[in-house]
């Protein structure tokens, strides 16, 4: 059954008006994408038992806006929503400056070999397909914020030495 209003969750159910400064926990913060009630609630469930906060929108419309209004750490996003087409999404993403170098992860029913590549020419850094096992969903999750994190703070690192460099030459 899926639900046809918006239905965002940070954690366990909490008001979804907070601002990115208020969700500044130090946990995985995650948007899932996805027109499914049932198993975007089962998402929810698992990544909240693994310290994630996640924030659901159930249109790409909707999707769209809370990736503007909001740093996420990674997108699993689906690639059949009934408004806008989630390859389309992740092209938007990626041209955006809040969620370019968010990792995106389609979660999606279609299994072709085509469907993959293409979701990954878009920008996507993985493919689940469904049905999947939660505990696979949880671990590719947190592999993928744990590469981010590793590739943002070695940014960091250089972009701190390039400074410093800079304020030390004569």
């Amino acid at each position: 059954m899926t639900n046809t209003g918006n239905y965002p969750l940070w954690g366990q159910l909490q008001d979804a008006e907070q601002t990115e400064s208020q969700v500044t926990t130090g946990k995985a913060r995650i948007l899932i994408v996805e027109d499914d009630t049932p198993l975007a609630m089962m998402m929810v469930h698992v990544l909240s038992c693994a310290s994630c906060d996640v924030l659901v929108a159930n249109t790409g419309k909707k999707g769209l806006e809370f990736a503007q209004e909001n740093r996420f750490d990674l997108i699993a996003l689906d690639t059949d929503l009934p408004d806008i087409n989630g390859l389309e999404i992740c092209s938007e993403l990626k041209q955006r400056h809040l969620s370019r170098h968010t990792p995106v992860i389609f979660v999606s029913g279609r299994i072709g070999e085509q469907d993959v590549e293409r979701g990954l020419e878009v920008g996507a850094v993985d493919y689940i397909e469904k049905p999947f096992e939660m505990t696979d969903f949880v671990f590719r999750i947190i592999s993928h914020v744990k590469t981010k994190n590793c590739s943002s703070n070695i940014l960091d690192e250089n972009t701190n030495t390039n400074a410093q460099s800079l304020c030390n030459t004569p």
